[in-house]
């Protein structure tokens, strides 16, 4: 008897698979982003207390919480995308996320449970964190192994766009339902609209995601013999702390200027909040086209090379950015401050999720990125609005946060000059 023919496996369209991760990206980026639009409603309704500061303190720490669970998510889900495939990691990411985000919509709040309803919404914010934790390295992952040759810098810059966008639907999001409820709906039930949309949400992404192939290179490879976390430990340290200095920015930038800034204008100088999120949905608009071009042209130039230009840039123009905001409080200063600061942002972010993603083997690129990247998020980025607030509240000086910003950023921009080895064939 002669044996069955091999059946032929047609290769997944990188273009495809670009759109799909990308889409499903945008909607899981958004159930965790979209707290922070509505900090400071929130705070209100969840977080009461005889002082206004201690109220935004208090949410925008529960905020902060949703990055403590993310490096466990990293280790737990990374391991799951190198061991059993990338696709799998992420259908459970993303049901954990969009289960943990319609239970903040349906939480009662604190006049009806009591310190109960605070502690629900910091457990929740825990379990988001944790899917976030384990879908940045598989969904990265995803990216780079189906990109053409010596475009890997593309590809994997939709990463970082796709989390621009996701920001960007939820500040558009948030800024619709402020602008069109009034005070004492939008305080209610009407802040609750933008998390109940996870009912739509979930079977959309699943649906997007549940069409998207392994990668050849992950399929091909051997078994792993040992752990994904084993072998990171083992052989891979200089990877993630590489991995974890260029993360710096990344996180420290998007959390500073897009959900730090607009709360800061409207809290402290008095902005409406429609305003401050439209300011906002510009900038990440911006980000949204500058990151793949900045990607693009990394394949060209090199990473670092990009990289490098865009973190001086930061470093340089924070202060003098916020001052100027601060003595012109006005809508036109602000979004003039944003744009400028997306356009650096994402020239940084384009190149970093293939600069970090590029460091770690196949067999092991999931549990490096995740780590790396969470690891600096929860440590640097993840409290930047507390720590920001802190800053203003004890020194009493408005444009204290912004020494965090160069600090962090300092940080990163010497890890780069140190010690980012160029691994991919675009060398910078």
């Amino acid at each position: 008897m002669n044996a069955p023919a091999p059946v032929e496996v047609q290769p997944a369209r990188p273009t495809r698979v670009l759109v799909a991760v990308t889409l499903g990206n945008i909607l899981e980026w958004y159930d965790f982003a979209v707290y922070a639009f509505l900090t400071a409603v929130i705070a209100r309704v969840m977080f009461p207390a005889g002082n206004a500061t201690v109220s935004m303190l208090l949410s925008a720490g529960a905020f902060g919480v949703g990055f403590l669970t993310r490096p466990l998510g990293a280790m737990l889900f990374g391991a799951v995308a190198d061991r059993r495939g990338r696709k799998r990691a992420l259908l459970l990411t993303f049901a954990m996320m969009g289960g943990a985000t319609l239970a903040i919509g349906l939480i009662p709040g604190y006049a009806t449970l009591g310190i109960a309803a605070p502690l629900l919404v910091v457990l929740a914010r825990l379990l988001q964190g944790l899917a976030t934790g384990g879908m940045i390295g598989g969904a990265t992952a995803l990216l780079i192994e189906h990109a053409p040759p010596g475009r890997a810098g593309y590809y994997a810059s939709w990463q970082a766009a796709s989390q621009a966008g996701a920001l960007l639907l939820g500040a558009l999001v948030a800024a619709t339902v402020s602008a069109t409820l009034a005070e004492g709906t939008l305080l209610a039930w009407g802040w609750r609209i933008p998390f109940w949309a996870s009912v739509v949400i979930v079977p959309l992404a699943l649906y997007i995601r549940r069409r998207v192939d392994e990668p050849n290179a992950f399929v091909s490879q051997a078994p792993a013999k040992s752990s994904p976390l084993v072998v990171l430990w083992q052989t891979q340290r200089a990877a993630v702390a590489r991995g974890f200095g260029i993360t710096i920015i990344w996180t420290v930038t998007t959390y500073f200027f897009f959900v730090y800034v607009p709360l800061y204008a409207h809290t402290v100088l008095a902005l409406p909040m429609s305003a401050t999120l439209f300011s906002n949905s510009v900038a990440l608009a911006c980000m949204l086209v500058i990151a793949p071009l900045a990607g693009h042209l990394s394949d060209r130039v090199g990473r670092t090379r990009v990289m490098l230009t865009a973190a001086v840039g930061i470093v340089t123009l924070v202060m003098p950015g916020f001052a100027v905001l601060l003595a012109h409080p006005q809508t036109a200063v602000l979004v003039g401050l944003q744009v400028v600061s997306a356009v650096l942002a994402a020239l940084f972010i384009g190149p970093a999720p293939a600069a970090i993603g590029e460091l770690f083997p196949v067999g092991v690129r999931s549990s490096g990125m995740g780590v790396a990247y969470n690891f600096s998020v929860t440590v640097f980025g993840g409290f930047a609005p507390l720590i920001a607030t802190s800053l203003v509240a004890r020194t009493g000086n408005p444009l204290s946060p912004t020494w965090y910003v160069i600090g962090c950023c300092g940080l990163s921009l010497l890890v780069l000059l140190l010690t980012l080895r160029k691994s991919s064939p675009a060398r910078g």
